[in-house]
């Protein structure tokens, strides 16, 4: 009897002492709870916005399949950023900002795959960087078999054949994620899609899809997407998609300091001479703050530092490319010429 009970001491005693050590020790970090506020901000998500595709060297295949000019591009686009939005990696700006600054600035068609003037209109946007591509195949790879009876060719069959068509559509695409200050190509995706059915057009099989209006097709509908050139159009959005969200590890979100002057105060409205161009978009912040002393070198005559007084806090509320209209947070008594200072990301 005494011997089990010496063993089961010879076990318990180092137990013991080790739970008496391990209180001592100091939480480990997943033991401490957080504090809301302390550490560094978490990273905001990369802003980009996607640009229509290009579509120019396949609009003559594209137009023979619709029987009309459809902006395929566009529609390209647009399933781009609705899985982009799903996955949610990213933020992609609204299309009617895109639209907007499109229309004030005259984007052409023609522009839609340049990264450089995409990467000048990214600036008035507030993104980080914007999406540009081109659809490089877009159409069909259909052929006529005959199977048996006399000779045949592609375009007829032998007599006492059996002929049967094979209908396959065929889409590719390029994308590029530009940087917009350097306009550098920080990432490249593809997309490639193909889907093939037996006795039926490209646009066969989609159900009560019932075409498009406007020029646009929405390939985002689940109709269209029932059809052949629909299958291949969303397999190669979403190969497109994944590598563009595989490549979010090469952007950053911009830092930019925007420094600028009230221009009008118009009751509680502060208008500012600086806008997008700088970098600045709605909801940014600045602090107004009034120079009281301009301290200069005695000797050169230059500026060495301005000493200010804080105002209040202004809020953009509407941007343009060279001013912004701001409403006052906190504070009175703004005037013109009053300091605006921000860094905003």
């Amino acid at each position: 009897m005494k011997k089990p009970l010496l063993f089961l001491a010879v076990l318990i005693l180092p137990l013991a002492l080790l739970a008496q050590n391990n209180s001592q020790l100091p939480p480990s970090p997943a033991a401490v709870p957080a504090v809301p506020g302390a550490g560094s901000p978490q990273a905001r998500r990369i802003r980009v916005a996607v640009f229509d595709f290009d579509y120019a060297t396949v609009q003559s295949s594209s137009s023979a399949l619709f029987g009309t000019d459809v902006d395929v591009g566009k529609g390209i686009a647009d399933l781009l950023v609705r899985y982009l939005v799903k996955d949610g990696t990213y933020s992609v700006i609204e299309r009617k900002a895109l639209d907007k600054v499109l229309a004030e600035q005259n984007f052409s068609n023609s522009d839609r795959a340049n990264p450089t003037s995409a990467a000048r209109l990214g600036k008035l946007l507030g993104v980080d960087a914007i999406i540009v591509g081109s659809v490089t195949q877009f159409g069909s790879d259909t052929k006529n078999t005959n199977v048996g009876g006399g000779g045949g060719n592609w375009g007829g069959f032998g007599v006492g054949g059996v002929g049967h068509k094979n209908t396959k559509a065929i889409v590719g695409l390029d994308a590029r994620i530009v940087d917009i200050d350097t306009a550098e190509i920080l990432g490249v995706a593809e997309g490639h899609g193909e889907s093939s059915r037996s006795s039926t057009s490209l646009l066969g099989g989609g159900g009560n899809w019932h075409g498009w209006g406007g020029g646009n097709v929405d390939f985002g509908d689940s109709n269209f997407q029932d059809t052949i050139i629909g299958e291949a159009v969303n397999t190669a959005v979403q190969q497109m998609t994944t590598e563009v969200i595989a490549d979010n590890s090469k952007l950053h979100p911009r830092v930019v300091m925007v420094e600028g002057l009230v221009a009008d105060v118009e009751g509680g409205q502060i208008i500012l001479n600086v806008g997008a161009k700088a970098g600045l978009k709605v909801g940014d912040q600045l602090s107004i703050e009034r120079v009281t002393k301009v301290i200069k070198d005695p000797t050169t005559g230059e500026v060495l530092r301005k000493l200010t007084s804080p105002i209040g806090i202004v809020e953009v509320t509407d941007v343009d490319a060279n001013s912004s209209v701001c409403r006052i947070v906190s504070g009175e008594g703004f005037q013109v010429g009053d300091a605006a200072k921000t860094v905003t990301q």
